[in-house]
């Protein structure tokens, strides 16, 4: 039996194909906050952070300044209103001043305030430095082409008098942290994951006129839209004509820009999507495994068992056994 997808694609009057491919793909990245710290640092401080793999630190100075340090690069200067977001949970050290000495994260005593929110007050009683920090856990599967490209860190700054929506939000997450009204720890965290989807926004903006590959593809018009349409239905039975029609582009011509841009032809990638979902499935859900094939576009078990093996090197099986033991 061959590896068919299930169905046609067609036109659905009531979900619209998304215009918009980048916010497909920020779908994948399955933000979870694991922790909430509201930091009160007074100098003479510093404080070193272990490496987190799978989590993104996020670290917004809401008052004062601080300087942070990762091995190998200039340190850099954050004053109040930057935010910073450390995409791959390197091991850095925050400071109040150059020179100032740190200590071991672990080795600081903290208030906690509910399952995920701490408060920590911290350094040698001069000068005020407040940070919020927030760690997220992403699906390391899915994000894994989104994150790969980020840089080691993205830094934002902003200033009370722009008004912009980074300011606002940063004084917001402060007052909450300060209120700790009841519900603070859930807005807090939503406004947390809005600062970690729109600092990655802004740097693929950022990078948009030199951007090559994956980034470049996400802002072709016809390739772009492509991409949406599979992230959005991966179930439906897409091929490489009905993709090209979709677009507006000839068969041909569809699927050598795709593969220019994407550096993979159009099924490649399209299986390769179906497997990241797919194994999400296996990990986060009970369903069988018939279901998971038929919800990512398989009609029959051993065709999605197969293709799954080629992709990931191990059965579905294989990957929920593992998640039952962990």
């Amino acid at each position: 039996m061959n590896d068919t997808p299930l169905q046609t694609p067609r036109t659905d009057p009531q979900l619209p194909p998304s215009s918009d491919p980048l916010s497909e793909v920020l779908q994948l990245l399955q933000l979870t906050g694991v922790l909430y710290c509201n930091a009160e640092l007074t100098d003479p401080w510093g404080i070193e952070i272990p490496a987190l793999p799978g989590v993104m630190n996020v670290e917004v100075v809401t008052s004062g300044h601080c300087w942070l340090e990762l091995e190998g690069e200039t340190p850099v200067f954050m004053p109040e209103g930057s935010l910073v977001l450390i995409p791959r949970g390197r091991r850095h050290k925050l400071r109040g001043n150059p020179g100032d000495r740190t200590t071991w994260l672990e080795d600081i005593p903290i208030e906690r305030i509910g399952d995920r929110f701490e408060v920590m007050r911290f350094g040698g009683g001069g000068r005020l430095t407040q940070v919020t920090y927030y760690g997220v856990r992403f699906d390391p599967y899915l994000a894994d082409r989104l994150i790969r490209l980020l840089p080691e860190t993205l830094h934002l700054r902003t200033h009370a008098a722009d008004g912009s929506w980074l300011h606002g939000t940063i004084r917001f997450i402060a007052e909450e942290a300060r209120r700790r009204l009841p519900g603070s720890e859930t807005v807090i965290t939503r406004l947390a994951d809005i600062l970690v989807i729109q600092a990655i926004r802004s740097w693929i903006e950022s990078v948009r006129e030199e951007a090559h590959g994956w980034i470049a593809a996400l802002h072709d018009r016809q390739i772009g839209k492509a991409l949406s349409l599979m992230h959005r239905h991966p179930e439906r039975g897409w091929r490489v004509d009905t993709l090209a029609r979709e677009v507006g582009m000839s068969r041909s011509g569809f699927s050598a820009r795709f593969t220019a841009l994407v550096g993979e032809s159009v099924l490649q990638y399209l299986t390769g999507l179906r497997m990241q979902l797919a194994h999400r499935e296996l990990r986060e859900t009970p369903d069988t495994l018939g279901k998971i094939a038929e919800r990512v576009g398989y009609q029959s078990e051993p065709a999605f068992n197969r293709a799954f093996k080629r992709v990931v090197g191990m059965p579905p099986g294989a990957v929920r056994k593992l998640q039952a033991r962990n």
